[in-house]
């Protein structure tokens, strides 16, 4: 798991998500309102949603479209949950939520690394970033 996930508040603009996302070279972050989890927001979200739209990504609110509907793992969740959940939800990310608060995200890189080190994922996902 990745801990210490980037927040974002939902009036923030998806131009803030895109460049907090650059400059941590991360791919997701999460959308909270008072350290309550409401959303989660993935590079994909911006380019689907809103780049390709056309949309002006300086005034789009990330609430407009962050998915909200999302499921939560906890940090002593074993790891075949989150294999189960990311096979029948086909998704890629899981916040992880302890007593309510957001303390990090859990991607399938994370869990290459973890499960199946000698993989191509695994390598992939633990190389430094190319910027």
């Amino acid at each position: 798991m990745t801990r210490d996930p980037v927040m974002l508040k939902p009036g923030d603009t998806v131009l803030d998500a895109a460049r907090i996302m650059r400059d941590h070279d991360i791919g997701t972050v999460l959308v909270s309102d008072k350290d309550q989890l409401v959303g989660m927001l993935t590079d994909r979200d911006i380019v689907v949603r809103a780049v390709a739209d056309k949309a002006d990504v300086s005034a789009m609110k990330v609430d407009q479209i962050a998915s909200k509907e999302i499921t939560a793992l906890a940090p002593e969740d074993p790891l075949d949950k989150a294999v189960k959940l990311m096979r029948s939800r086909a998704v890629r990310r899981f916040p992880v939520v302890k007593a309510g608060k957001p303390v990090g995200v859990l991607t399938i890189g994370d869990m290459a690394v973890e499960l199946d080190p000698k993989s191509a994922l695994a390598d992939l996902s633990a190389a430094d970033p190319n910027r």
